[in-house]
Parts: C-alpha cells; sequence; structure tokens
C-alpha cells in the first residue's frame, strides 16, 4: 500500500532541466511536493521551474525553486542543498537525474572526457547525498534515490567510462544505503533502460545510429517508479527496481 504522506515534501531534483529529471520534478509536483529543480542549464531548469509554480496547470503543491549548479562542483553541491533548507526548512528527498556520457572508445576517449563522465555520474551523487545527510539525519527520515542505468549490469563498446560510473553508482548506493538505515534514510537505485531524452543527441552528432523509437520507453514511466519508491511505507526500502522498456533488444 502507497502513503500518500508526499503532499507537503520537499524533493531535490538534479538533471530537472530536461529529460528524466524534468519528468521527475513533475511528478512530484504533482504527488503535492515542493520541487527544488537543480541543473547546470540555468534557462531550461527555470522554463520547468516556473511551470511548477503554477497550481492551474495541475501541480498542487505549486512550490518550486531553480537553482543552477555543476553537480560535480563539490561547492556548488553543498551551497545548492543549503540553499534549498534554508528556504524550505527541510529537505525529504534527494534524486540524482543528472548524467552525461562520451560515447568513444578507450583508445578515443580523452583524460578530461574520463574525468567529466565520473563526475556528474559518481561525484555528483555522492556530493550531493554527503551534503544532504546531515539534514535528514537530524529528521530522521529521508529518502535519496540514484539514477543508474542498465549500463550498470550489462556492458557493450564505447561506452567505458559511463559504464565504470554506473556501475560505480550502484556501488555506493548500497553502502550509502546500509549507512542511512539507522537513522530512517532510505536509499534506492532505479535502474531504467533507454529512454526517449536528449540523451540519444549525441548519438546524431556522433553520426551513431539511433536506437530504434519502439525499443525506447517515456522518461514519465520512471519518474512515476521514482515516485512509488519513495511513496512506500518508511518500514520498507526498495533498494533497486530495474525498469526496462517492454522491447528493449539488450534485455536480458
Amino acid at each position: 500500500m502507497i502513503d500518500d504522506g508526499l503532499k507537503g515534501k520537499v524533493a531535490l531534483v538534479t538533471g530537472a532541466g530536461s529529460g528524466l529529471g524534468e519528468a521527475t520534478a513533475r511528478a512530484f509536483a504533482r504527488a503535492g511536493c515542493a520541487v527544488a529543480c537543480v541543473d547546470v542549464n540555468g534557462h531550461a531548469v527555470g522554463c520547468v521551474s516556473r511551470e511548477l509554480s503554477r497550481p492551474a496547470r495541475g501541480y498542487p503543491g505549486g512550490e518550486s525553486v531553480a537553482l543552477v549548479c555543476d553537480v560535480g562542483d563539490a561547492e556548488a553541491v553543498f551551497g545548492t542543498v543549503e540553499t534549498v533548507v534554508e528556504w524550505y526548512g527541510r529537505l525529504d528527498v534527494a534524486v540524482n537525474c543528472a548524467a552525461i556520457d562520451h560515447t568513444l572508445s578507450v583508445d578515443e576517449l580523452t583524460v578530461e572526457q574520463w574525468d567529466r563522465v565520473i563526475a556528474v555520474n559518481l561525484r555528483g551523487p555522492f556530493l550531493v547525498a554527503k551534503a544532504a545527510l546531515p539534514t535528514m539525519r537530524r529528521q530522521r527520515s529521508g529518502h535519496i534515490v540514484n539514477i543508474a542505468s542498465t549500463a550498470a549490469v550489462r556492458a557493450w563498446s564505447n561506452c567505458s567510462a559511463y559504464h565504470a560510473s554506473k556501475f560505480g553508482l550502484l556501488g555506493f548506493s548500497r553502502g550509502l544505503g546500509v549507512e542511512g538505515r539507522a537513522d530512517g534514510i532510505r536509499v534506492t537505485t532505479i535502474i531504467p533502460g533507454g529512454m526517449r531524452t536528449h540523451f540519444f543527441d549525441r548519438f546524431r552528432e556522433q553520426g551513431i545510429p539511433l536506437p530504434d523509437e519502439r525499443t525506447l520507453q517515456d522518461p514519465a514511466n520512471v519518474a512515476e517508479a521514482i515516485l512509488f519508491a519513495v511513496g512506500l511505507p518508511p518500514e520498507s526500502a526498495l533498494q533497486e527496481l530495474v525498469l526496462t522498456p517492454l522491447n528493449e533488444p539488450s534485455w536480458p
């Protein structure tokens, strides 16, 4: 049975300017949460946040703030989380959606590109969690959701940095979940398959064949799975969830 107590909670979502992050921010807003939308793209995240602040559009919370932040920058992340806590007085949910990739073989991938993928996809969730934990511990409750990928449990060519970041995120989440239990803090790792987002734009830019649309899923579906995990009664923790398109060819 799903707890309907999300109304009035405060959720922080990284990567909220587009794709799964945007869909997740919308899902929490529809559930009546105040949503802190975080993204490196100020224009995009501002547009999303302004829409979520309009109850007439179906977002009963009507509370949202847009914050520009590079999740790989420790000072920026700690400042962002501090701002959210000062603004709302609490932080109930942190969802790490921000992610990038450079689809290149190891011999083509630069050191700088490797470092950037790890910084956003793995260092970022660590920084957000580290910044959020003191507040969640004081509250004796909280939920951190890390968005991995089927790339965390399978492998294919030209994605070594992405695989490393997502495999690492899965391990980090498991360790964090053990650490948070004593303080009522839950950790969920969502492992989605392909989604219809801008994430595949880099394929077009690099001349890589785009995946068939029929093998991708709506990010809104994944956002609903995130909402489901967070809405479970606090005595239970959905630790990991694999959610793929029905017709995804690479699974299982």
